[in-house]
């Protein structure tokens, strides 16, 4: 299991079973991961074709390759569950296994009976009112590398009509977060932005993803990994001001000092030194 690559990961690039001719030109994009997707983007007729199409692009991956790919399978309420389960085993060395709708801890642990040991990381996706109750306990499951927000069945869950910046979920991201925190977990993953064309409203949900505290985003098409990269990306600016505090430091010998007027504390000192790490990350 490559678990730098997945927790340091900042874009997430879904890519449809059924559309194998696809699967390359998504590992060639700049996405730090790519997600096969057995589940949504995939029919259900077409579900058997897409085991058998993604298990023969396996055997021809180098291990670089594999190292980036996730399979999102099916979730535990449908009848395909147990099929991905029963196949997921052809995939040697898989990384990470995406659960989708991850309600109850028996949701994450029936994936890890069938994989065996050493199995695959886990990412569950919070996408509906009964996971975010229980949210801490899917955290806190064995094998859980990550959350991941899945911001559009949630909202089709409960029924809502959210505004273009989906000011009301903010108290479910940051309950995620939260949860990712508690349980020592890398920091999430952001659901996805449908817009295709607009890549500086991608860009500007990614930014809203960082001030949450996400690590990553979920993405639709290659085209919006960009504009993630760059919203997670430091400024020229941030660097600057993070590098100025680090060398204050060394410079005050332990004491208490200032940067541009303001007192710099140790958790000043924690953001600045996450901002250049951030930066050597690019």
């Amino acid at each position: 299991m490559s678990s730098s690559l997945l927790t340091e990961a900042r874009s997430f690039l879904f890519v449809p079973g059924n559309r194998p001719e696809r699967f390359d030109k998504a590992l060639a994009s700049q996405a730090d991961m790519v997600i096969v997707d057995l589940e949504d983007a995939v029919p259900a007729a077409d579900k058997a074709a897409a085991r058998i199409a993604l298990a023969a692009a396996w055997q021809q991956w180098p291990a670089a390759q594999r190292a980036r790919v996730v399979v999102r399978i099916n979730a535990a309420q449908t009848d395909s569950h147990l099929d991905d389960l029963a196949w997921l085993p052809q995939l040697p060395d898989l990384s990470a296994v995406m659960v989708p709708k991850a309600e109850k801890v028996t949701d994450l642990t029936g994936v890890q009976g069938a994989l065996g040991t050493p199995a695959p990381a886990l990412i569950p996706i919070i996408e509906s009112a009964e996971g975010l109750a229980n949210v801490d306990a899917l955290a806190r499951s064995a094998n859980v590398l990550r959350l991941a927000f899945g911001n559009l069945d949630f909202q089709a869950d409960l029924g809502m009509a959210c505004g273009a910046d989906e000011a009301e979920l903010a108290p479910v991201r940051v309950a995620i977060v939260v949860a990712s925190r508690r349980a020592g977990l890398a920091a999430p993953m952001d659901g996805v932005t449908t817009d295709t064309q607009d890549m500086g409203r991608v860009q500007t949900d990614a930014a809203r993803s960082l001030r949450f505290g996400f690590g990553a985003k979920l993405c639709i098409h290659p085209l919006q990994v960009a504009a993630v990269h760059a919203a997670f990306a430091p400024t020229a600016a941030q660097i600057d001001w993070a590098q100025r505090v680090l060398q204050a430091e060394a410079a005050a010998g332990g004491g208490a000092f200032t940067v541009d007027g303001r007192m710099v504390d140790p958790p000043v000192l924690k953001l600045a030194r996450q901002c250049l790490a951030m930066a050597r990350a690019e």
